[in-house]
């Protein structure tokens, strides 16, 4: 990569990001938003109406994030997210690019669909960790100074992850909750775009070839009935990923620890209203089906589809890329 890509990559990020991270930080909150449908009970035993926000559309949690918060609630995270982006996208071009496809789209490797497979989870592995303080950035109540590292690493991460931060990896359910929406689009979905509309893969200057408009129809299809599948994952996958890992004598990743583990963090933003409602970490998800069953049982069905056409979409648009 030679300096004028790099002048030409570095604004084009800004814009894309400054773009990206509003829309993805009122995903991530909208999709993390604890809900119950019944009452609760307090530490007496008795019951008592969930007082936390009721949200019920992407756009409505869009207007809610900048009317308690403003522009600063709706940029959220774009300090770990320019970070992690730059990071990648520099990667990439050193050592992933070639001279054909480095003033373009760039494209993963075409290694088949087990090396795509091998190739896709060692991306996510590398961008786990900045994605999960990416999340928690966006759905913490606290304010984070975009230069304080340090300092927003004791609000993010609770002792036991700075001093084990591959306990993030262990977060129970998260990497299950990955790697199989990574398999159902590299397994699933890619083998049957290069089936059924193979011409979508072979674009030229000239626009694509002949595409059958029958195929084309039974491959948006089978994109739809992924949906149904891929959006519970990623729901279950925010949440996973702001539950915070605490210690305990038999190392359980998801126990309160005793002592050492309840450290003072930032005052909070002065707003008088959470943005949205968290689930108690007293009271952790153990897994990826435990999760799915609790956020089921105490938000109802519809909870794991929240923002289902973001999924849609991006599947639609990803057939395209």
């Amino acid at each position: 990569m030679n300096l004028l890509d790099l002048l030409f990559l570095i604004p084009t990020l800004g814009l894309s990001l400054a773009v990206i991270v509003p829309l993805t930080g009122v995903l991530v909150r909208f999709r993390a938003n604890y809900n119950p449908k019944g009452l609760q009970l307090d530490n007496e035993g008795g019951a008592q109406p969930h007082t936390g926000p009721v949200i019920r559309s992407y756009f409505g949690m869009m207007k809610r994030v900048y009317r308690i918060e403003g522009w600063a609630g709706l940029y959220k995270g774009f300090m770990p997210t320019m970070l992690s982006t730059l990071i990648v996208t520099l990667f990439i071009l050193t050592f992933l690019d070639t001279p054909k496809t480095r003033h373009g789209a760039y494209r993963p490797p075409e290694t088949g669909i087990l090396g795509s497979l091998v190739y896709s989870v060692a991306m996510m592995l590398i961008s786990l960790p900045t994605a999960i303080l990416t999340y928690r950035s966006i759905t913490t109540p606290h304010k984070l100074p975009y230069l304080q590292l340090v300092d927003n690493l004791r609000i993010l991460l609770t002792p036991t992850e700075r001093r084990r931060p591959w306990i993030l990896y262990l977060t129970p359910g998260l990497l299950a909750a990955e790697v199989f929406h990574i398999a159902i689009v590299v397994l699933g979905l890619g083998p049957l775009r290069r089936l059924l509309v193979p011409a979508l893969s072979q674009r030229t200057e000239q626009g694509y070839g002949d595409i059958s408009f029958i195929k084309l129809s039974i491959y948006l299809i089978v994109v739809i009935f992924s949906t149904a599948i891929l959006t519970p994952l990623e729901v279950i996958a925010t949440r996973l990923a702001i539950q915070r890992n605490h210690a305990s004598s038999e190392y359980n990743s998801v126990s309160q620890e005793v002592e050492g583990d309840a450290e003072e963090t930032a005052e909070f933003s002065g707003a008088d209203e959470d943005v949205i409602g968290l689930r108690h970490e007293a009271d952790p998800y153990l897994g990826l089906i435990d999760c799915a069953k609790r956020i089921v049982d105490e938000e109802g069905w519809m909870a794991l589809y929240r923002a289902w056409w973001i999924t849609l979409l991006g599947g639609i648009g990803s057939a395209f890329a």
